[in-house]
């Protein structure tokens, strides 16, 4: 299943509805929780333990002028059309807001 996480706070009741191994989009201004440091951190590393795989969008990294070198690890980014991929991959998708 396919998350897209596009708001911050990040909410626990929302991180506790992934699944296992489940793959998770941040996107708008849920890219921040992936800077190293911030305090949606927490939440995302819950995610990793779970096997989850969690991708920042790589343009609102940009956007919000954080440097893939310091986002938390684990995190990986993500364009377009990775984005694509990940929707054709996963023909169940929620998005979160």
């Amino acid at each position: 299943m396919l998350h897209l996480l596009s708001q911050l706070p990040l909410q626990a009741a929302v991180i506790e509805r992934i699944g296992n191994g489940d793959d998770v989009v941040l996107m708008d201004g849920a890219v921040c929780a992936s800077l190293a440091g911030h305090s949606g951190n927490a939440l995302l590393r819950q995610l990793l333990s779970q096997s989850c795989r969690i991708y920042a969008l790589q343009e609102m990294l940009l956007v919000h002028g954080i440097d893939q070198r310091h986002v938390l690890a684990g995190v990986e980014s993500v364009d377009y059309a990775g984005l694509v991929e990940l929707t054709v991959r996963n023909p169940v998708i929620h998005s979160w807001c």
